[in-house]
């Protein structure tokens, strides 16, 4: 009855410890079942009524709940933990990711910076490398030309002059052959330039001078043709086409009728009366029998075009005459030569007088083969080698 009696005394604390913390009851539950355990272990078992009222299980059942409780939370209180670090993580790793594109952005930034700076560096380079070697030329070229100049002032000899004068005349008489077509200035411009060598009186130049005749006599053997002559004689002869007549229907010549004659015999007086009227008719009514085809007389609007082409022509060989167009020129006036002996009057002084113009003038020769000047370079040469004589003692001087 005493143990019976023991547990209800602690009724009234479960009862106020369930109506606080449920923490502080499960584990005084915890701490009331070990010391259970630890009794039943220390005493031997005994044979006890179980309890039929129900107050004494309700304490146990509301701790095992408790528990469950507590551990459930527990669970989702780890779990939530777990939840969030893993959260976290991911969060991490993101941000590294980006830091990591970002830190590579960046260096590929600063590479591309890099190397453009080091172009635009090597390119200043290069370019400051270009200007000072072209201005150490423009120097150089400077101080070689005042060389120049001071050597031709100290080195001077006193008949160079002549050199120079020489090689001036060869070349115009070289613009005057090759582009004006003047052989006689030239031919008297190639003899002056041999004079003035020849009053050097140095021998070293003897094939100068051999050049130089040879040049003379080059020129001297062409052909001197009058252009100006040539293209006068062309035009008086386009200011005479006007007048030139044209030539008249061309007709056959007629056949010559047999004259009857009349007999002095009396007997005969009927034949002569017979006669003697019809050469009356004849000659009151006259018929003439023509054998051949009449050539058709120019309509006047032929003429002029006739007239036109002819100067057209002689324009054309005035224009070959200057361009030293043989062909063009040869073959235009042939061509007026022909229609002139068709079209006109040939038996006029007039027109034959044209036609012989004609014919000289087609026979000329305007084509020039120049020859090649040979005294040019030989003069050049010696010119350059006295001078140059004359600056390696300055520019030896100066290199020292």
């Amino acid at each position: 009855m005493t143990d019976n009696n023991q547990p209800s005394p602690q009724k009234p604390e479960q009862t106020s410890s369930q109506s606080g913390d449920p923490v502080d009851t499960s584990s005084k539950a915890k701490k009331t079942e070990r010391k259970a355990e630890s009794t039943s272990r220390s005493n031997p078992p005994q044979t006890v009524n179980p309890p039929t009222s129900p107050s004494v299980n309700r304490p146990t059942n509301g701790g095992s709940t408790l528990a469950t409780i507590a551990i459930v939370l527990t669970v989702l209180f780890g779990g939530g933990i777990t939840l969030h670090m893993q959260q976290q993580r991911a969060d991490y790793q993101a941000q590294m990711h980006a830091l990591r594109a970002e830190l590579n952005q960046a260096r590929s930034t600063i590479n591309t910076q890099l190397s453009e700076a080091k172009e635009q560096a090597i390119g200043a380079t290069r370019d400051i490398a270009t200007q000072a070697e072209t201005l150490l030329n423009q120097q150089k070229q400077s101080v070689d030309s005042l060389h120049l100049a001071l050597a031709e002032i100290q080195g001077r000899r006193p008949n160079d002059w002549l050199l120079a004068e020489a090689d001036y005349l060869v070349k115009l008489a070289g613009r005057k052959l090759y582009l004006e077509r003047d052989i006689e200035t030239a031919t008297q411009l190639v003899q002056e330039a041999d004079l003035r060598v020849a009053e050097l009186n140095d021998p070293s130049l003897t094939s100068l001078r051999r050049a130089l005749s040879y040049d003379i006599a080059q020129l001297q053997a062409m052909p001197i043709i009058d252009r100006d002559g040539l293209v006068l004689r062309l035009m008086s002869l386009q200011e005479r086409i006007d007048q030139l007549p044209l030539a008249n229907a061309i007709l056959p010549e007629e056949a010559q009728p047999s004259q009857p004659t009349v007999s002095e015999d009396i007997a005969d007086w009927k034949t002569n009366l017979r006669t003697s009227l019809q050469a009356f008719a004849d000659n009151f009514i006259t018929f003439r029998v023509r054998d051949g085809q009449a050539i058709p007389l120019l309509s006047p609007q032929q003429h002029l075009y006739l007239r036109e082409n002819l100067k057209a022509k002689l324009d054309t060989a005035i224009k070959a005459v200057y361009s030293e167009q043989q062909d063009i020129y040869t073959l235009s006036l042939n061509m007026a030569l022909e229609w002139s002996r068709d079209y006109f009057n040939r038996y006029d002084q007039q027109v034959k007088a044209f036609n012989l113009s004609l014919e000289q003038l087609a026979e000329q020769h305007i084509q020039l083969d120049t020859p090649q000047l040979t005294a040019q370079q030989p003069l050049s040469d010696v010119i350059r080698e006295r001078l140059r004589r004359s600056v390696a003692p300055i520019m030896t001087e100066g290199q020292q």
